[in-house]
Formats: structure tokens, sequence, C-alpha cells
């Protein structure tokens, strides 16, 4: 992941990440085109869920949506303080595993900075503390800093490595995402999780998941529910005394936002 590859992967077009939006502007866009997503839409407002934040849909959405919701939820967390530190212990954790896989500290020591540095800003004493707003502006990057992408970096590489690590949990599900044809776990990870723009799947969501030690829910709006319902699938690596809500995630066919039911 060489840093010129790197650069390229931040296309101008849209916004990294935009501006919470009501559920209601994500069902006029489907209302004069597909009455099954549009159902889908109704139960997510049945369920509670008011808002959607949109995240840009270039290969990276679902790392770059799960980073967000990761750190909003330190944000709000009951006790910030407990929070972050159990956050930056488990990063500590983390290490290992990118060790064990074999990655050389000089490819991950950068990525993993960032990311806890902005962890460490939702404890701040200082003017930099990090708010809910002051995050929606780091994933919007306005000033070019590449925040978001070295994070999204760090975690394609902690998803490589849990799944390096970790052969017999995932080599049954190893396999091309468009071919369908076997393959390595080396050949997958170097194809389909390391580089830059690389779609997730359910491997790299489970392996994340367990990276993480948090719980993931998808919720799967795909137009194909006879019923109208949405199927929420969770990946969950998080103990159950953590008392902690699992990271929400929307999956439509090749994208992954994020939506809430307390955002307005």
């Amino acid at each position: 992941m060489n840093q010129r590859h790197f650069e390229e992967s931040i296309p101008n077009e849209r916004p990294l990440m935009s501006e919470p939006a009501p559920i209601s502007a994500l069902r006029a866009e489907y209302e004069n085109g597909s009455s099954s997503f549009v159902a889908q839409i109704d139960d997510l407002i049945r369920q509670g869920f008011t808002s959607i934040i949109r995240t840009r849909g270039d290969g990276d959405c679902f790392y770059r949506s799960l980073a967000f919701a990761y750190v909003d939820q330190l944000i709000r967390a009951e006790d910030p303080e407990v929070a972050v530190a159990t956050a930056l212990s488990s990063f500590e954790s983390q290490k290992r595993v990118l060790q064990d896989a074999n990655f050389d500290e000089i490819v991950y020591d950068l990525p993993c900075g960032v990311f806890t540095d902005l962890i460490k800003r939702i404890v701040s004493q200082s003017s930099d503390r990090l708010t809910p707003a002051g995050l929606l502006e780091t994933f919007q990057d306005p000033e070019g800093t590449q925040t978001p992408q070295y994070i999204v970096m760090y975690l394609r590489l902690l998803t490589s490595a849990q799944i390096r690590t970790a052969p017999d949990e995932f080599e049954a599900f190893i396999m091309h995402p468009e071919t369908g044809m076997e393959m390595t776990i080396t050949e997958f990870c170097e194809l389909f999780v390391d580089p830059m723009g690389k779609e997730a799947d359910h491997v790299q969501i489970a392996a994340l998941s367990r990276a993480l030690r948090v719980g993931i829910q998808i919720a799967y709006l795909d137009g194909r529910s006879p019923d109208g319902k949405v199927e929420f699938v969770e990946f969950n690596h998080e103990p159950e005394s953590s008392g902690k809500k699992s990271l929400l995630l929307l999956y439509r066919p090749g994208h992954y936002d994020i939506i809430d039911k307390n955002v307005v």
C-alpha cells in the first residue's frame, strides 16, 4: 500500500462523510423507483430509525462508517474517560495481532497513531477536545490531513492481521467474491483486504468485530424482502458484560452508511 496509491484513493467528487439527514430523504430517493426498497425503509422508520449519515461510495465505505460510529460511541459514552481508556488498552492488544501477522511496525505505527490520537482528543482538557461536530469535520477532512484515510488503512491492516492469525476461523469462508473460486488466506487478504478501495463482506466484518472487540449490526436494505422487513445481521465479539451497544450500519448493494435513532 504505497503512498501514491494511498493518495489516489481519495476521490474529490463528494464528501467523505455527510451531515446527518432524515431517513425520509433516503425514502424519497426510491419513491419513484423501487417499491420494495420503500417498504424496507418504512420498516426502519417504524422501528424508530430517524437519520442516516452517508459516507462516500469508494470501496472504503464500510471501514470509514465503522470508524466514525466507533469514535462517536466513545464520545457519547456515559463515562468517556473509562470508554477511552478501554479503547486505548484494546489498541495495545491489537499491536500484538499485527506483529503476529508479520506486519512491520513501520507499516502500522503511523495509521495507528493517527487513530489513537483522535480518540485521546475525546478526553482532552484543551480546546481541541473532540465533539460530535468535530468528529464529523475530521471525517470530512476539509484541510486535507488524510486522517480518515489513515484510519481506514489501519482498520484494513487490523482486519487482515486478524484473518491471517486465525486461519481456522475464516478459511472455510474464503473465496473470490466475484468468481466464487477458492483462494488462500494470503491471496484473499492481499487482493481484497489490504488494498484501499476494496469492498468489505462478511469475512472482513467478522474479523474486524473480533479484532476491535465490538459488536457490529448490519441492516440489509436490498429490496429482496417479500414482506418488506429489514434483516439485521449481528457480528458480535464483544463480551456481553460490557453493556455496549453494537455499532449499526446500513447496507445497500455495494455500499455502507450509518443509521441512527437519535441523531436528527
